[in-house]
């Protein structure tokens, strides 16, 4: 994760997302099927599980959701991409962090944000939010969830598993924020600051990720 907030800058491009209503499985019949013939039946359950979970929560309190997807999601395993992939910086899409069962910190929250669009939290509402992780002095990403577009966002993360509002985490310092639609440079009081013009800004990571998951489409 070390150095990858500067590679990350210089190649930042947002696409959009068609809006979710209504929760529907993050894993569908077709993606099940290639979890157990691709990677194991422990990974076919964990995408039946995921999809369970989003069924039980659908229209119940969003402070609910946000709690069981994020403790849902951090049973996983923390795995460094170059342990992992073979590489350096690799954002992996639902079904791969669902097959393999681990990944970083990108994956976590990949994974999060998926699913809590699932249950058709809008996308002005969830931010991927790169930090730096003060005690560990690295690189970090982390989800944060927008009660109100002015409110102090709450923090799902993989290194804390309470979910907490963003001034309450004094051991992570906001950099900047992105979603499917926007991206800001984050100010010190973690809220949204300045936006930045997404038909100018490229974000090769995003774009792959999303590439990748329309790629995985039977």
């Amino acid at each position: 994760m070390v150095r990858k907030l500067c590679i990350f800058l210089t190649s930042v491009t947002l696409m959009l997302l068609p809006p979710q209503q209504a929760a529907s499985p993050l894993v569908s019949d077709e993606m099940l099927d290639k979890l157990k013939s691709e990677y194991s039946e422990q990974a076919f359950r964990r995408g039946v599980a995921i999809n369970k979970l989003l069924a039980e929560l659908e229209g119940q309190d969003i402070n609910k959701q946000l709690v069981e997807v994020n403790r849902f999601f951090n049973q996983f395993e923390y795995r460094e991409d170059h342990l992992h992939w073979g590489q350096q910086d690799y954002w992996a899409t639902p079904h791969e962090f669902i097959g393999t069962h681990r990944g970083d910190c990108e994956d976590f929250v990949i994974a999060k944000y998926f699913a809590l669009r699932k249950l058709g939290v809008p996308d002005e509402r969830l931010y991927l939010t790169y930090v730096k992780a003060l005690e560990q002095n690295v690189a970090h990403m982390v989800l944060s969830y927008f009660p109100t577009p002015s409110s102090i966002p709450q923090i799902l993360d993989n290194y804390n598993p309470r979910i907490v509002s963003a001034d309450r985490r004094k051991d992570l310092l906001p950099v900047y924020s992105f979603n499917a639609k926007s991206l800001f440079l984050t100010n010190a009081s973690a809220g949204l600051g300045k936006s930045l013009p997404t038909n100018k800004i490229k974000n090769s990571k995003w774009t792959k990720l999303l590439a990748d998951i329309q790629k995985e489409k039977p």
